[in-house]
Protein backbone atom coordinates (compact mmCIF):
# COMPACT_ATOMS: atom_id res chain seq x y z
CA UNK A 1 0.00 0.00 0.00
CA UNK A 2 1.65 3.21 -0.84
CA UNK A 3 2.02 5.33 2.26
CA UNK A 4 0.15 8.16 3.02
CA UNK A 5 2.10 10.97 4.10
CA UNK A 6 5.58 12.35 2.61
CA UNK A 7 7.84 12.29 5.65
CA UNK A 8 10.31 9.94 6.99
CA UNK A 9 9.87 7.37 9.06
CA UNK A 10 11.86 9.18 11.72
CA UNK A 11 9.90 12.27 12.04
CA UNK A 12 6.48 10.22 11.51
CA UNK A 13 7.26 7.92 14.43
CA UNK A 14 8.13 11.08 16.44
CA UNK A 15 4.59 12.67 15.39
CA UNK A 16 3.14 9.40 16.44
CA UNK A 17 5.06 9.50 19.71
CA UNK A 18 3.68 12.94 20.45
CA UNK A 19 0.60 12.13 20.04
CA UNK A 20 0.32 8.83 22.19
CA UNK A 21 1.91 11.33 24.82
CA UNK A 22 -1.53 13.79 24.21
CA UNK A 23 -3.70 10.61 24.51
CA UNK A 24 -2.18 10.00 28.40
CA UNK A 25 -2.80 13.93 28.86
CA UNK A 26 1.22 15.08 28.82
CA UNK A 27 1.04 17.60 26.28
CA UNK A 28 1.93 20.93 26.65
CA UNK A 29 -0.30 23.92 27.38
CA UNK A 30 -1.94 26.05 25.32
CA UNK A 31 0.69 28.73 24.36
CA UNK A 32 3.26 26.52 25.90
CA UNK A 33 7.12 27.37 25.50
CA UNK A 34 8.23 24.00 24.94
CA UNK A 35 6.11 23.60 21.93
CA UNK A 36 7.70 24.61 18.61
CA UNK A 37 6.36 28.13 18.86
CA UNK A 38 9.07 30.20 20.93
CA UNK A 39 9.27 33.10 18.94
CA UNK A 40 13.36 32.12 18.60
CA UNK A 41 13.45 34.64 14.84
CA UNK A 42 16.51 32.99 14.28
CA UNK A 43 14.93 29.28 14.00
CA UNK A 44 13.23 28.21 11.23
CA UNK A 45 9.40 28.32 10.80
CA UNK A 46 8.04 24.80 10.34
CA UNK A 47 5.47 24.60 8.50
CA UNK A 48 3.41 21.50 7.54
CA UNK A 49 1.26 21.80 4.42
CA UNK A 50 -0.53 19.54 1.92
CA UNK A 51 1.97 19.37 -1.43
CA UNK A 52 -0.71 21.16 -3.94
CA UNK A 53 -1.46 24.09 -3.55
CA UNK A 54 -0.05 24.58 -0.05
CA UNK A 55 3.08 23.69 -0.13
CA UNK A 56 3.87 25.01 -3.42
CA UNK A 57 2.48 29.15 -2.16
CA UNK A 58 5.01 28.28 1.28
CA UNK A 59 7.77 27.47 -1.47
CA UNK A 60 7.24 30.77 -3.67
CA UNK A 61 7.65 32.58 -0.01
CA UNK A 62 10.48 30.85 0.47
CA UNK A 63 11.99 30.76 -2.50
CA UNK A 64 11.30 34.45 -3.04
CA UNK A 65 10.58 36.79 -0.26
CA UNK A 66 11.12 35.46 3.14
CA UNK A 67 15.10 36.16 2.84
CA UNK A 68 14.08 39.92 2.36
CA UNK A 69 11.58 39.69 4.98
CA UNK A 70 14.22 37.97 7.50
CA UNK A 71 12.29 35.01 7.38
CA UNK A 72 13.81 31.42 7.81
CA UNK A 73 10.91 28.80 6.47
CA UNK A 74 10.85 25.28 6.25
CA UNK A 75 7.74 23.28 4.23
CA UNK A 76 6.91 19.62 5.81
CA UNK A 77 5.09 18.22 3.42
CA UNK A 78 1.55 15.77 4.72
CA UNK A 79 -0.70 14.09 2.49
CA UNK A 80 -3.58 13.74 4.85
CA UNK A 81 -5.50 15.92 7.31
CA UNK A 82 -4.81 14.79 10.76
CA UNK A 83 -1.14 14.63 11.42
CA UNK A 84 -0.70 18.71 10.26
CA UNK A 85 -2.64 19.19 12.98
CA UNK A 86 -1.38 16.55 15.78
CA UNK A 87 1.50 17.62 14.89
CA UNK A 88 1.40 21.56 15.13
CA UNK A 89 -0.37 20.90 18.75
CA UNK A 90 2.30 18.96 19.95
CA UNK A 91 5.45 21.15 18.43
CA UNK A 92 6.97 19.02 15.87
CA UNK A 93 5.69 21.83 13.78
CA UNK A 94 5.02 25.77 14.26
CA UNK A 95 2.34 26.24 12.27
CA UNK A 96 0.67 24.54 9.28
CA UNK A 97 -1.32 25.92 6.11
CA UNK A 98 -3.85 23.14 4.86
CA UNK A 99 -7.65 23.60 5.75
CA UNK A 100 -10.46 25.41 6.56
CA UNK A 101 -12.44 26.68 8.98
CA UNK A 102 -15.31 24.22 9.61
CA UNK A 103 -12.82 21.30 9.15
CA UNK A 104 -10.58 22.84 12.12
CA UNK A 105 -13.21 23.57 14.37
CA UNK A 106 -14.75 19.69 13.79
CA UNK A 107 -10.66 18.48 14.52
CA UNK A 108 -10.39 20.61 17.69
CA UNK A 109 -13.98 19.90 19.22
CA UNK A 110 -12.99 16.03 18.55
CA UNK A 111 -9.37 15.68 19.39
CA UNK A 112 -9.61 17.86 22.32
CA UNK A 113 -6.60 20.10 20.34
CA UNK A 114 -6.21 23.85 20.48
CA UNK A 115 -4.90 24.46 17.07
CA UNK A 116 -6.12 28.08 15.36
CA UNK A 117 -6.40 30.40 12.17
CA UNK A 118 -3.87 33.34 11.71
CA UNK A 119 -4.81 34.62 7.83
CA UNK A 120 -6.80 33.35 4.82
CA UNK A 121 -4.95 33.01 2.16
CA UNK A 122 -6.73 30.85 -0.50
CA UNK A 123 -9.93 29.19 -1.37
CA UNK A 124 -9.96 25.77 -3.38
CA UNK A 125 -13.42 25.18 -5.34
CA UNK A 126 -14.57 21.69 -4.14
CA UNK A 127 -15.82 19.84 -7.66
CA UNK A 128 -17.67 16.73 -9.25
CA UNK A 129 -15.70 15.38 -11.42
CA UNK A 130 -16.33 12.23 -14.17
CA UNK A 131 -14.10 10.08 -16.58
CA UNK A 132 -16.93 9.84 -19.03
CA UNK A 133 -20.10 12.17 -17.59
CA UNK A 134 -19.42 15.49 -19.20
CA UNK A 135 -22.47 17.14 -17.55
CA UNK A 136 -24.15 16.88 -14.96
CA UNK A 137 -27.68 16.10 -16.42
CA UNK A 138 -26.17 13.02 -17.79
CA UNK A 139 -25.87 11.43 -14.43
CA UNK A 140 -28.47 9.00 -14.58
CA UNK A 141 -30.17 6.75 -11.45
CA UNK A 142 -28.06 3.46 -10.66
CA UNK A 143 -24.71 5.76 -11.14
CA UNK A 144 -22.36 5.80 -8.03
CA UNK A 145 -20.69 9.00 -6.94
CA UNK A 146 -17.81 9.00 -4.51
CA UNK A 147 -17.78 11.78 -1.82
CA UNK A 148 -14.95 12.14 0.97
CA UNK A 149 -15.36 10.65 4.52
CA UNK A 150 -14.47 13.37 6.73
CA UNK A 151 -17.72 15.70 8.41
CA UNK A 152 -16.95 18.60 6.78
CA UNK A 153 -15.71 18.08 3.34
CA UNK A 154 -18.55 15.09 3.08
CA UNK A 155 -20.84 17.64 4.30
CA UNK A 156 -19.79 20.39 1.75
CA UNK A 157 -19.91 17.94 -1.17
CA UNK A 158 -23.43 16.76 -0.39
CA UNK A 159 -24.40 20.53 -0.51
CA UNK A 160 -22.72 21.05 -3.89
CA UNK A 161 -24.97 17.49 -5.62
CA UNK A 162 -27.78 19.06 -4.07
CA UNK A 163 -27.86 22.91 -5.34
CA UNK A 164 -26.95 20.81 -8.73
CA UNK A 165 -30.12 18.95 -8.19
CA UNK A 166 -28.80 15.38 -7.92
CA UNK A 167 -30.39 14.71 -4.58
CA UNK A 168 -32.46 16.21 -2.07
CA UNK A 169 -31.49 16.74 1.51
CA UNK A 170 -33.08 17.89 5.36
CA UNK A 171 -33.24 21.58 5.29
CA UNK A 172 -31.18 23.17 7.73
CA UNK A 173 -28.81 20.65 7.73
CA UNK A 174 -26.29 22.79 5.43
CA UNK A 175 -22.51 21.58 5.61
CA UNK A 176 -22.81 19.05 8.58
CA UNK A 177 -25.32 16.92 6.26
CA UNK A 178 -24.57 13.22 6.31
CA UNK A 179 -25.58 10.32 3.87
CA UNK A 180 -28.35 10.03 6.56
CA UNK A 181 -29.57 13.26 5.75
CA UNK A 182 -30.39 12.72 1.98
CA UNK A 183 -34.33 12.55 2.35
CA UNK A 184 -34.01 11.77 -2.02
CA UNK A 185 -30.96 10.26 -3.23
CA UNK A 186 -32.71 9.81 -6.94
CA UNK A 187 -31.54 6.79 -7.35
CA UNK A 188 -28.05 7.20 -6.89
CA UNK A 189 -25.71 5.26 -5.09
CA UNK A 190 -22.91 6.79 -2.98
CA UNK A 191 -18.82 5.38 -1.74
CA UNK A 192 -17.50 7.07 1.03
CA UNK A 193 -13.56 7.23 0.95
CA UNK A 194 -10.75 9.54 2.96
CA UNK A 195 -10.35 12.78 0.68
CA UNK A 196 -6.60 12.11 -0.62
CA UNK A 197 -8.22 8.76 -2.32
CA UNK A 198 -11.05 10.11 -3.83
CA UNK A 199 -8.71 11.23 -7.32
CA UNK A 200 -7.89 7.44 -7.26
CA UNK A 201 -11.52 5.78 -7.36
CA UNK A 202 -12.23 8.31 -10.53
CA UNK A 203 -11.78 5.18 -12.44
CA UNK A 204 -14.15 2.90 -10.54
CA UNK A 205 -16.90 5.32 -9.88
CA UNK A 206 -19.25 7.05 -12.48
CA UNK A 207 -18.62 10.47 -10.64
CA UNK A 208 -16.71 11.77 -7.76
CA UNK A 209 -16.55 14.91 -5.31
CA UNK A 210 -12.51 16.18 -5.06
CA UNK A 211 -10.96 18.86 -3.10
CA UNK A 212 -9.65 21.38 -5.07
CA UNK A 213 -5.99 20.31 -3.78
CA UNK A 214 -6.36 16.87 -4.28
CA UNK A 215 -7.80 17.65 -7.89
CA UNK A 216 -4.70 19.70 -8.69
CA UNK A 217 -2.44 17.08 -7.52
CA UNK A 218 -4.30 14.54 -9.92
CA UNK A 219 -3.76 16.63 -12.94
CA UNK A 220 -6.91 17.83 -12.85
CA UNK A 221 -8.23 21.68 -13.56
CA UNK A 222 -11.33 22.64 -11.36
CA UNK A 223 -11.79 25.44 -13.55
CA UNK A 224 -12.05 23.25 -16.75
CA UNK A 225 -12.77 19.67 -16.10
CA UNK A 226 -15.16 20.32 -13.21
CA UNK A 227 -19.02 19.38 -14.44
CA UNK A 228 -20.27 21.35 -11.19
CA UNK A 229 -18.04 23.21 -8.94
CA UNK A 230 -18.46 25.54 -5.87
CA UNK A 231 -19.10 29.16 -6.10
CA UNK A 232 -16.20 31.64 -4.50
CA UNK A 233 -18.49 34.09 -3.68
CA UNK A 234 -19.52 33.68 -0.02
CA UNK A 235 -17.53 30.52 0.05
CA UNK A 236 -16.95 29.88 4.14
CA UNK A 237 -14.15 27.58 2.96
CA UNK A 238 -10.88 29.68 2.66
CA UNK A 239 -7.63 28.01 3.51
CA UNK A 240 -5.70 29.45 5.87
CA UNK A 241 -2.23 29.40 7.55
CA UNK A 242 -3.08 28.06 11.24
CA UNK A 243 -1.15 27.83 15.02
CA UNK A 244 -1.37 26.55 18.22
CA UNK A 245 -3.14 28.60 20.32
CA UNK A 246 -0.85 30.96 22.12
CA UNK A 247 1.83 31.49 19.26
CA UNK A 248 -0.19 33.59 17.02
CA UNK A 249 2.13 36.66 17.81
CA UNK A 250 5.23 34.68 17.26
CA UNK A 251 7.13 36.83 15.15
CA UNK A 252 7.89 34.35 12.62
CA UNK A 253 4.48 33.79 12.06
CA UNK A 254 3.27 37.13 11.56
CA UNK A 255 6.02 37.57 9.36
CA UNK A 256 4.66 34.59 7.13
CA UNK A 257 1.51 35.87 7.24
CA UNK A 258 2.47 39.18 5.69
CA UNK A 259 4.02 37.36 3.24
CA UNK A 260 1.10 35.14 2.71
CA UNK A 261 -1.15 38.28 2.27
CA UNK A 262 1.22 40.18 -0.05
CA UNK A 263 0.74 41.52 -3.40
CA UNK A 264 3.27 38.65 -4.96
CA UNK A 265 1.50 35.82 -3.58
CA UNK A 266 -1.74 37.00 -5.04
CA UNK A 267 0.20 37.33 -8.53
CA UNK A 268 1.56 33.90 -7.89
CA UNK A 269 -1.77 32.40 -6.56
CA UNK A 270 -3.83 33.89 -9.62
CA UNK A 271 -1.11 33.50 -12.24
CA UNK A 272 -0.49 29.84 -11.47
CA UNK A 273 -3.96 28.23 -11.15
CA UNK A 274 -5.57 30.08 -13.36
CA UNK A 275 -9.15 29.87 -11.35
CA UNK A 276 -8.49 26.70 -10.02
CA UNK A 277 -6.95 27.94 -6.61
CA UNK A 278 -8.59 31.65 -5.71
CA UNK A 279 -7.10 34.27 -3.42
CA UNK A 280 -8.86 34.96 -0.03
CA UNK A 281 -7.67 38.43 0.45
CA UNK A 282 -7.77 41.49 -1.11
CA UNK A 283 -9.58 42.02 -3.98
CA UNK A 284 -10.96 38.03 -4.23
CA UNK A 285 -11.43 36.57 -7.88
CA UNK A 286 -15.41 36.00 -8.83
Amino acid sequence: MRKNIKLTAGIAATAALALGLTACGTSSDPGSKDSAGSGDTSKALVVAASPTPHADILNYVKDNLAEKAGLKLEVKEFTDYVLPNTATENGQVDANFFQHKPYLDDFNKKNGTHIVPVVNVHLEPLGLYSKNIKSVKDIKAGQTIAVPNDTTNGGRALQLLAENGLITIKPGVGTNAKLSDITDKKGLEFKELEAATVPRALNDVDAAVINGNYAIEAKLSPAKDAIALEKAEGNPYANFLAVKEGNEKDARVQKLATLLNSPEVKKYIEDTYKGSVIPAFGAVAK
